[in-house]
């Protein structure tokens, strides 16, 4: 935080183009047909259609997936009542949260009103236009009658994040706090510092997850709210105490639990010593807590100690929160986001930063130790499974309360709308994780199991019950970097190839695989030599049957271990060359890209190969192949060589499959767009077909195409897939994301039972 800079934040809110949010079309508008569909005359239809049923505007209009982010701006983050223009960036903010965590489209609207009554009209007048409404610093007392009253009046969820967000939030954080201190929250004592909209809401949203009430101490700026003082407003009055205390110093002792959403400076390290065992202090003040983090931690080595700050553990951040329970709050069209719904989000939460933090998040905090304990009680902002865990837990409340109006009975189907909607997994991924999760258990070796991300990836694929994962590399280390990382592999088979107990093994592999290869050059010793190698021995264990499929793990160039593995297991029969597929998940649909990494020099049978391989693949997961052969020419414009090659591919296919969708040479722009290519060239086998398979002349073109892609975020991907080798074994660079490890392992049980069938019907053909 401390390096963001006011010309920082300026430049970021004025360039390229002011604000942080703009309007996307989502239906064509290039043709007048377009335009007279989009309004005038078509648009007249649904508007029929809706005013003989209100319903029906969520199957016509956007109303289902848009929120407002409505504000009076009287209580803007710490600055106070700045009014409506200066609150607008902070607004915009939050409607920037709602798109890129849930992908809920939103307005940000601020009303220069602060009239309660009149902000409440104005608000209900609005509401037909959203699915639900986010009210944003609003301050108290006023915010709590403003609510309460749009709740009652309209038939939308409507939540004042500043009071329930807070609370959800901290409430996650305290069941785990409690949880890791092993205390029973039934008999905790709470000092909850400040009593304005959040201090109250999460003193109740508390009580609701099993906090005594009479064990709740709550202080304003006058002191201890005592039963006796007559200063108080109702909020305040739920939460008045007969002990006889009057300060802040006087509450702390043998606290167990202090709430600070107050101001900075006012805990001092006095009153945290005089707390009892194993403390637990949220001191929430922004942007400087009530007592800063390392004052507090030298004070007393057993608290837990949590802040609003993202550079300190254990945020209380509220985008944890808001952006899924709106989600399943609209989702199901719930009339209200209720206490039931608040309680499961808690859970969803809270449960969530028990489970083994993905690579994925590691990297983006730049972290490798992120482990549920005294500095994780929460997940991380930027975890991609808070949607997929927060918003269904949320639905589900939403239906079993009675608030739901629209049900959600497929959840598998519901998972794969989240998944794809926002680009965290795709359902392809989704479906193909599922259909190797029904085959029968496929033993998967990692060959470089002493790495971070292989083994985190083998932990999580025996996790999700995908195949039983085999390590190779020396079991002390291996042992060693999973405790580090907080992994659990008691379950997990290490076979180390370089043991004396695998040296029977090493001989039988050697003498194997030496027989096989005694005309071109290798000896029983030298074949014993590789035999060290963890590669070489992962796929003798497929070639020879003691495993179903093989992940080798590249440091750097990949190429000495594909002429291994064509050395080893082989090439399937008809074909000189095997290839590698990268299949991109983009918002135009399923890509298949050949050949990404294998063959560096590609001829015209080379090509003629990676293309038939590449149909393959695509039949493979469930797609008609429609191919172009990409170059730089368009059919012939030029003679060099590698155009001369695609285009003499092109003539066999069709000669030898004459019903394949397959054309080009082309130009990428041709390729990819329907309507320009078939105006420019009418003859293409390709008219009226997208085109879902991309051949390219070259590996550095296949491999630049497909990078350029993910960095300029068009889609994710799924590979590097082999393909063209009689058993499954598949490449990856040790450096790889684990999802993309876990992705290639799942895509290789898939292969391993592909080559089952294979293998029994030829058995079967020769019997």
């Amino acid at each position: 935080m401390s390096n963001i800079t006011k010309e920082m934040a300026l430049d970021y809110h004025r360039y390229p183009r002011p604000g942080k949010t703009e309007v996307i079309p989502t239906k064509p508008y290039s043709s007048q047909q377009d335009l007279a569909l989009a309004y005038s005359p078509g648009v007249a239809y649904p508007c029929k259609e809706i005013e003989k049923n209100d319903d029906d505007v969520y199957a016509y209009t956007n109303k289902g997936n848009l929120v407002a982010v409505i504000s009076n701006c009287t209580a803007v983050l710490g600055l106070g009542d700045i009014g409506a223009k200066a609150g607008k960036p902070v607004m915009e903010g939050k409607a920037l949260l709602f798109k890129i965590f849930a992908g809920l489209d939103c307005f940000d609207i601020e009303v220069d009103e602060k009239d309660p009554e009149k902000f409440i009209q104005i608000v209900k007048a609005l509401a037909p236009t959203f699915g639900g409404i986010n009210l944003e610093d609003i301050k108290a007392p006023e915010c709590f009658m403003i609510e309460e009253r749009l709740k009652a009046e309209c038939d939308i969820p409507i939540m004042h994040d500043d009071q329930h967000g807070t609370a959800i939030i901290s409430g996650a954080g305290l069941l785990n706090a409690l949880e890791i201190q092993k205390k029973n929250i039934s008999e905790v004592r709470l000092v909850v510092n400040g009593a304005g909209a959040a201090a109250t809401a999460c003193a109740s949203l508390y009580v609701a997850l099993g906090v005594k009430r009479e064990n709740v101490v709550m202080c304003d700026s006058k002191g201890v709210i005592r039963a006796d003082r007559t200063d108080l407003n109702p909020r305040k009055r739920e939460f008045a105490t007969t002990r006889d205390i009057h300060t802040l110093a006087d509450a702390m002792v043998n606290a167990d639990v202090f709430l600070g959403l107050s101001v900075k400076g006012v805990l001092k390290p006095e009153m945290i010593k005089s707390m009892a065992e194993r403390p637990i202090v949220f001191a929430l003040a922004n942007p400087d807590p009530e007592i800063d983090y390392e004052t507090a931690v030298a004070t007393r080595p057993d608290l837990i100690f949590a802040t609003g700050r993202s550079d300190y553990p254990n945020q209380i951040n509220n985008v944890l929160g808001f952006p899924y329970i709106f989600r399943g709050a609209l989702d199901t069209r719930a009339t209200s986001i209720n206490e039931p719904m608040k309680l499961a989000a808690v859970r969803a939460i809270a449960q969530l930063a028990k489970e083994p933090v993905p690579q994925i998040v590691h990297n983006a905090y730049g972290s490798s130790d992120m482990s549920y304990g005294h500095g994780y009680i929460l997940p991380k902002p930027l975890d991609p499974r808070l949607l997929m865990t927060v918003a269904p837990a949320v639905a589900r409340a939403a239906m079993e309360s009675g608030v739901a109006r629209r049900q959600i009975t497929d959840w598998q189907e519901y998972d794969n709308q989240l998944r794809s909607a926002m680009g965290f997994d795709n359902k392809l991924t989704r479906s193909l994780i599922e259909e190797a999760k029904q085959q029968k258990k496929r033993r998967v070796v990692f060959g470089e199991g002493n790495t971070d991300r292989m083994l985190e990836a083998a932990v999580d694929v025996m996790r999700q019950g995908i195949a039983i994962p085999v390590l190779l590399g020396n079991a002390e280390m291996i042992t060693k970097r999973a405790q580090k990382l907080n992994l659990d592999i008691s379950d997990i088979e290490i076979v180390n190839p370089r043991h004396d107990n695998q040296a029977d093994t090493r001989q039988r592999y050697a003498r194997i695989l030496s027989d096989r290869r005694q005309r071109r050059g290798l000896t029983k010793e030298e074949a014993v030599e590789w035999m060290f190698d963890r590669n070489c021995f992962g796929m003798m264990m497929v070639e020879n049957g003691d495993a179903d499929a093989f992940i080798a793990g590249a440091y750097s160039n990949s190429h000495r271990l594909q002429a291994m593995a064509a050395d080893i297991v082989g090439i399937r029969d008809g074909y000189n060359h095997f290839a590698t597929i990268q299949i991109l998940d983009t918002k135009r649909g399923t890509l298949f890209l050949a050949d990404t990494s294998t063959n560096e020099s590609t001829d015209a049978d080379t090509l003629y190969d990676i293309t038939r391989l590449a149909a393959d693949a695509a039949r493979f997961f469930s797609h008609e192949p429609v191919m172009a052969m990409v170059s730089y020419s368009n059919f012939g414009t030029s003679d060099a060589p590698e155009c001369r090659n695609a285009h003499e591919v092109v003539e066999r296919m069709h000669r030898e499959f004459p019903d394949l969708a397959i054309d080009g040479e082309m130009q990428v722009n041709y390729a990819l767009d329907r309507e320009l290519r078939d105006s420019a060239f009418p003859f293409t086998r390709l008219k009226d077909k997208n085109v879902n398979t991309l051949i390219f002349p070259n590996l550095s073109a296949a491999n630049t195409a497909y990078r350029l892609m993910l960095e300029m975020g068009v889609g994710e991907a799924i590979g590097p897939i082999q393909t063209g080798l009689r058993k499954p074994i598949h490449f990856i660079k040790t450096d790889a994301p684990v999802r993309d490890i876990v992705n290639l392992a799942t895509i290789a049980v898939l292969d391993a039972a592909v080559q089952e069938n294979i293998d029994a019907a030829s058995s079967a053909d020769n019997n």
